[in-house]
């Protein structure tokens, strides 16, 4: 269907009024893509005939009829954007990308119209925000700041070519989604024969059997690919040129054909250095760091600076074993498959049987949930009779240990053509207590899908993701904060990993793992010997993951640190100058991402803040060491992470919170020791 038919009765419209679900999860039976134009359209001209008023209002502005009116406005649209946001990613069809790229930078215009209102921001200047107190005070600030970030203090010529951009930024975005998507599905490899991918368990090769017919090939097997560089099939694939081609279709995504992004990034970046320096600023990066909890762009790159050169020693070790494992040199798509197979010899760890101990359902029932019930009190149950927006994806009710209801968490676990990769962690609905609003939640991963009747078996990487999402899920489900726009992960981009990065230590608690892991077809527990290996295990390698890491995120500052009016012709050259500037050998360990298939920065919200990630494992590490401290996965622990951290959101500074659960500020020692970095 085009968007040219599109529905115009709101009546009719299912975006256009709250859900009569439980928790106003959105009535997806109800919904289609010809409902999406239109309660956009219609949702920003209610949200400008609001604001409209709030500005005109003749009477003395107040932190009632102008703050908190400005917050409470845009409800219509707030709830469209929320919902589409989450099936162009997730169920990203061509139609919908169109509807994206349709409606991106009429949102984009949407957006400027509102934050460069001189009489709404006049307005908002008048509210006397000295006489507030706690989280008015702090909605009121948070609005005024992002005013100013956005423009409002701007002269008018400067205002309209700001206009410009962010429309055009917003067009490329939506472009370099759609293109990403499509190439990623059109790069997955297939093989004409079982012996080419010799080393493949007989649930994966099943499940690549069911991939290629799902693809129209009438036999053979293809492998689908993650969105990182080095793809997990190249641990086990034993023949060595089905290795390299699955690497080689990985890492020239998006270079060339008619799903090249490159160009599309190398604008974006060269557009965000023009924005920036109209803001005031000497670069993207610049810019972004303000409105973080990193204290400068330089602080960041101290901290790189410290971690770069012992992470690329541990690399050159690391890669010396492993060639001495091959009895040759090792090319990028041969390391993962022989630092597996040291892994196993050396720590007696076998990635790929470990998965007969991960199944997917109790894993999330007896792993994941289990952890939250011990820590916070919480109790799930499945909601089968609430659709989610694909007959796949599950829903299942939050109770608190009152059973009073909390609000729903949504699970999409599986890979599709139509999704993006990676996972990720959003909302339907935010907790509002103002409003008694309830979140609605959702962890999107990319699992490969099992062969049907078989069970979904993880790997390790994969649990730990389940454990990663979830803690993410907790942030939005727990929150108490007042004002939505303060809610749950609503706080600056460095910060907002690092409840997500606790979560994971449950992963391999005794009490947890016991429970979880458990062989698919006996039950029998996973023997204590080989978690004692896991955890043996868990520095080799470090020195591979950290580089990879680091390479991508030194990449992303490096597009975003551009001087205004840089144009970047060959953005294959600028990527590997930028690289080997900073001291790493892509020959030694690719990025975890490249320019072409860079989704955080150039189709999501981590430009130049893709750093986040090391930085918020500082407070991640010492957050760890405190919880061991203390006994671990008791309930008087996990009430103080939830009271102090997980339910404040933004409503107090993030850093402030870390402060008032930890008693101090991070020690950067133990991200340093997990991560083997100490001399």
């Amino acid at each position: 269907m085009t968007t040219e038919t599109a529905t115009t009765d709101t009546e009719a419209n299912p975006l256009l009024a709250p859900s009569p679900l439980p928790y106003g999860l959105p009535d997806f039976t109800a919904l289609r893509d010809e409902h999406v134009l239109p309660a956009f359209r219609t949702g920003m001209a209610r949200h400008r005939a609001e604001l409209a008023a709030i500005a005109a209002d003749p009477s003395p502005a107040t932190f009632e009829n102008t703050v908190l009116a400005v917050e409470e406005s845009g409800q219509d649209l707030r709830r469209v954007a929320m919902v589409f946001s989450q099936l162009v990613a997730a169920d990203g069809t061509e139609q919908r990308h169109r509807i994206d790229e349709e409606i991106s930078p009429e949102l984009a215009a949407h957006e400027d119209a509102v934050y460069l209102d001189q009489r709404l921001y006049r307005r908002l200047s008048a509210v006397d925000v000295e006489a507030l107190t706690g989280e008015d005070r702090r909605l009121a600030e948070e609005t005024l700041k992002a005013f100013r970030r956005r423009g409002a203090d701007l002269g008018p010529a400067e205002k309209r070519r700001l206009a410009e951009l962010n429309e055009r930024l917003a067009v490329l975005a939506a472009q370099y989604g759609r293109h990403m998507v499509a190439g990623n599905a059109a790069a997955a490899v297939w093989f004409s024969s079982a012996e080419e991918l010799a080393g493949l368990g007989e649930q994966d090769l099943a499940a690549a059997a069911a991939a290629a017919r799902a693809a129209g090939h009438d036999g053979g097997y293809l492998l689908t690919l993650s969105m990182f560089t080095s793809q997990p099939w190249l641990e086990v694939l034993e023949d060595r040129q089905a290795r390299r081609r699955v690497y080689e279709a990985a890492w020239e995504r998006g270079t060339a054909g008619e799903h090249r992004t490159l160009g599309l990034a190398a604008e974006q970046a060269a557009l965000r250095a023009e924005k920036a320096a109209l803001l005031g600023h000497q670069n993207w990066a610049e810019y972004a760091l303000e409105d973080r909890t990193a204290p400068s762009l330089q602080a960041v790159r101290d901290l790189l600076d410290r971690i770069v050169p012992a992470a690329s020693a541990n690399a050159r070790r690391e890669r010396e074993a492993v060639e001495a494992e091959a009895g040759h040199p090792v090319e990028p798509w041969d390391w993962p498959y022989y630092a597996a197979r040291i892994e196993r010899e050396r720590y007696r760890v076998d990635a790929a049987a470990l998965r007969s101990f991960f199944e997917l359902d109790r894993v999330l029932a007896e792993g994941v949930f289990a952890a939250a019930t011990a820590l916070y009190g919480i109790t799930f149950r499945e909601r089968q009779d609430l659709p989610g927006y694909l007959p796949e994806v599950r829903v299942w009710e939050v109770l608190d240990a009152d059973g009073a209801g909390l609000g729903l968490f949504l699970g999409d676990f599986f890979t599709r053509p139509t999704k993006s990769g990676g996972a990720w962690m959003t909302s339907f609905r935010e907790a509002c207590a103002r409003t008694g609003e309830r979140p609605v939640v959702t962890n999107t991963l990319n699992i490969p899908a099992p062969a049907a009747g078989e069970p979904a078996l993880l790997t390790v990487d994969e649990v730990n993701t389940l454990f990663h999402e979830f803690g993410h899920a907790l942030h939005g489900l727990l929150s108490t904060a007042r004002h939505a726009s303060l809610s749950g992960t609503a706080v600056p981009r460095d910060f907002v990993e690092f409840p997500s990065q606790v979560n994971e230590m449950w992963m391999y608690w005794p009490e947890v793992v016991t429970r979880y892991a458990r062989h698919v077809e006996t039950g029998e527990a996973l023997d204590a010997e080989v978690l004692a290996a896991i955890e043996a295990a868990a520095l080799w390698g470090e020195g591979y993951r950290t580089t990879e890491y680091l390479g991508a995120t030194l990449l992303d500052l490096a597009w975003h640190s551009l001087a205004p009016g840089t144009v970047v012709e060959d953005p294959l050259g600028f990527e590997h100058r930028a690289l080997v500037d900073a001291g790493l050998d892509t020959a030694l360990v690719p990025p975890r991402y490249r320019t072409g298939y860079f989704k955080h920065i150039f189709g999501g919200g981590y430009a130049a803040g893709y750093y986040s990630y090391i930085w918020a494992e500082v407070l991640d590490a010492d957050a760890v060491e405190w919880f061991r401290a203390h006994g671990g996965l008791t309930r008087e622990n996990g009430e103080r992470f939830r009271r102090e951290l997980l339910a404040r959101g933004n409503t107090r500074d993030p850093l402030e919170s870390y402060r008032a659960f930890r008693g101090r500020d991070a020690d950067p020692e133990h991200l340093l020791r997990r991560r083997g970095l100490l001399g």
